[in-house]
């Protein structure tokens, strides 16, 4: 898996959280999930998955392992030919 160093340091003090946290980019959580950049924004878009923060220095937003893992599930979840407004319900 790619680990995110690129504003991570930035990104962990202001909010006070652990430099040994993974933190991925949105081309990182498509790769891993096996899910489009398009599929992962419209997720954002709709509240199905939230970022955890972002770079103050880029803007990029950033997400951890639990949203990795979030993402494999609602892909599992839409083979299975659950709808999103289902799968929405159930997971928020």
């Amino acid at each position: 898996m790619t680990k995110c160093y690129f504003g991570v340091y930035s990104l962990a003090r202001e909010q006070e959280a652990d430099l040994s946290v993974n933190f991925y980019l949105i081309k990182d959580l498509s790769r891993i999930s096996g899910n489009s950049i398009h599929t992962v924004k419209y997720y954002l878009k709709i509240g199905l998955i939230k970022e955890k923060g972002r770079s103050p220095e880029t803007g990029y937003r950033y997400f951890d392992d639990e949203t990795v893992e979030a993402l494999k599930t609602i892909r599992a979840l839409r083979r299975q030919g659950r709808p999103i407004k289902q799968i929405k319900d159930e997971l928020l």
